[in-house]
């Protein structure tokens, strides 16, 4: 019997197993090894480890972690949950089944990406979502803003503080006069013509023929849980103007008492940085729960 199970092994997993490790828990901790920011080859704006690759930051929180005795790390999918507070289960693909008193989801998000040829090759290279991430590499340059819905507005309306923007509406965003008075305020260029695909580094093709380079582009995809398993086991989930989460309380716990969520998949906006930061939240209010179960 471990004292939890956290499932997704991602960066607010382990910052969740940190906080529960140094207080000598009993941790297990199930990752299938699909990080949400896979595709990126820098991570900027996390303090500390501004422009470092990512994969090395999860590999060097891991090393730390399996460092603590009470840590036991399985690569593997869970594909379900089930039980309740102090009596829990999860079952992985290979069959394994594992018992513990507290649960964890931190399986991060999936990114539904628009349609567009060439724009899923391109992403977490050159098409992004976060420019606090992203902005500053791209020199003040052009930057393309695609269009994917409301938060696309957003985006156009932000993204002049890294560069001269074009808002590429691509026949799913109207706007409306106040709208465009406000885009035009901030240089934002308005561009109605549907794109074809993407091209080279970040060209985009319209579907009249033009080209246009641009230095990055940015879409707002709409994000869903990564995995089904706290859905399926009963989790309540919300909506947010980015996609779906795991409804948590403040102490990060679920609508299922004793199951609790951190990260990506149960907070928005999402950033590494603040992943971390929820994960650690997350694991000193479940151990809490530990120390006093009827708190």
């Amino acid at each position: 019997m471990q004292d939890v199970i956290i499932v997704g092994g991602g960066y607010a997993g382990m910052a969740a197993a940190l906080q529960l490790v140094r207080a000598r828990r009993r941790v297990l901790v199930i990752d299938a090894g699909q990080r949400r920011n896979r595709f990126a080859s820098h991570s900027y704006g996390f303090l500390g480890q501004d422009g470092a690759d990512p994969a090395r930051i999860a590999a060097t929180a891991r090393d730390q972690l399996q460092t603590y005795p009470t840590l036991t790390w399985v690569e593997g999918q869970v594909i379900d949950a089930g039980g309740d507070k102090d009596a829990f289960h999860v079952t992985l693909d290979s069959g394994d089944r594992h018992p513990g008193r507290r649960l964890v989801f931190a399986t991060g998000l999936a990114d539904q990406l628009p349609p567009i040829a060439g724009l899923a090759e391109r992403w977490g290279q050159t098409v992004f979502h976060c420019p606090y991430c992203h902005g500053y590499e791209l020199n003040q340059g052009q930057i393309g803003v695609i269009a994917t819905g409301p938060m696309s507005l957003h985006q156009a309306q932000l993204l002049p503080e890294w560069g001269q923007v074009t808002l590429f509406t691509n026949g799913v965003l109207t706007l409306e006069g106040a709208d465009r008075a406000d885009l035009a305020q901030r240089g934002v260029t308005i561009e109605e013509t549907p794109l074809a695909q993407i091209e080279g580094q970040a060209t985009v093709a319209l579907a009249d023929g033009r080209r246009q380079d641009f230095a990055g582009l940015f879409t707002a995809a709409r994000s869903v849980p990564a995995s089904p398993v706290a859905e399926q086991m009963g989790c309540a989930l919300m909506e947010t103007p980015m996609g779906v989460q795991i409804q948590t309380s403040q102490r990060k716990e679920t609508s299922i008492p004793g199951a609790y969520a951190c990260g990506d998949v149960a907070r928005a906006p999402h950033s590494l940085s603040l992943a971390v930061a929820d994960g650690a939240w997350a694991g000193a209010q479940l151990h809490h729960s530990l120390v006093w179960p009827q708190g």
